[in-house]
């Protein structure tokens, strides 16, 4: 496939994908409670309609590279705060906030996966735009990033600090790491991000949210890859460590200030959604082969800085150093 940002003249046959809606819902959130880990984790694959983010795919992607690049030390604390049946694989449970966000329980959750910001600024500023429909503070992506980055600032306090539940902590960050990244999440508040601009992909009804969810990626993958991910990640994988990305690694990853580094995150999406989701799409359009080719690397580059992000973000928090984010309460 022609990941290269450099290259866009890869042309082959396209299939077709399905689609699926998003709600809102909030109230304030800046901790925890404990709660049943047989029934959450029982219940936790129960399939939730309505579901948006990153596709699955998407989103497992986004952990496995982050679990890869994992330091021995935030390595066993991950592999610690996950259930005994998942065997330490984080990816498995990557869309779990997806799966819970109509729960009643969990319904307070549905704001934190996404940004509205003002139509046509192309712009993110945190005291404006991170706040639910009810103008609730800090109800949104990037204020999840930082609240659960800081809540695991804490796990190194051990067992007997029962303000957090440290597993769900783990879940939501490395959920809202990969939102954060999907340009699409920090889109326009009137049309929701483009999840109420209904077109065309190819030859089937979508909309230009879901475009960027999962259209993008699910036709990568029937085209390039025979529908395989592990070989779809090879090549992210590939262009980040020797590939036209390695000498941006370290520029991704510095951060000192947490609530400095989701701002700068956040920004970057909202760029690359008014660059590249928006521009020249139209209600009722058709969008088709020059629209993936040019639009596919952006969709595998945010998927690899938002792994690679989550990856240090829990170094950070999870090291035994005093290397630590100057935000953290």
């Amino acid at each position: 496939m022609c990941l290269p940002e450099e290259n866009k003249s890869c042309k082959v046959r396209r299939k077709q994908n399905s689609s699926e809606e998003m709600v809102r819902l909030g109230r304030l959130w800046m901790s925890l409670l404990p709660f049943g880990f047989l029934l959450f984790f029982s219940s936790a694959f129960i399939r939730v309609p309505g579901a948006l983010a990153w596709s699955k795919e998407g989103h497992v992607m986004t952990c496995q590279i982050a679990q890869a690049l994992l330091e021995p030390e935030a390595s066993e604390a991950v592999y610690q705060l996950l259930p005994d049946y998942v065997k330490g694989n984080l990816s498995s449970l990557c869309i779990w906030p997806d799966q819970i966000r109509h729960w009643y329980k969990y319904r307070w959750t549905s704001p934190l996966h996404f940004i509205d910001t003002p139509d046509n600024a192309c712009s993110f500023q945190y005291s404006r735009d991170c706040h639910d429909s009810h103008g609730v503070e800090d109800m949104c992506v990037a204020g999840a990033v930082k609240n659960f980055t800081s809540q695991l600032m804490h796990y190194k306090e051990g067992t007997s600090d029962r303000r957090y539940n440290m597993t769900e902590a783990l879940l939501f960050l490395s959920h809202f790491m990969g939102d954060i990244h999907q340009p699409m999440h920090v889109g326009f508040t009137t049309d929701e991000g483009g999840n109420t601009i209904e077109l065309h992909w190819f030859r089937h009804k979508s909309n230009l949210h879901h475009v960027w969810d999962r259209e993008i990626i699910l036709t990568a993958l029937a085209d390039y890859y025979d529908k395989d991910v592990s070989l779809l990640l090879q090549d992210i994988e590939r262009n980040y460590t020797d590939g036209i990305w390695s000498d941006d690694i370290t520029s991704w990853k510095h951060c000192n200030d947490i609530s400095q580094c989701v701002n700068n995150w956040a920004k970057e999406s909202i760029q690359i959604a008014c660059k590249w989701g928006y521009e020249g799409v139209e209600a009722g359009a058709t969008l088709a082969d020059d629209y993936f080719d040019s639009r596919v690397p952006f969709v595998m580059k945010r998927i690899a800085q938002g792994g690679i992000r989550l990856a240090m973000i829990l170094n950070k928090v999870f090291a035994d150093s005093e290397e630590r984010f100057a935000t953290a309460t």
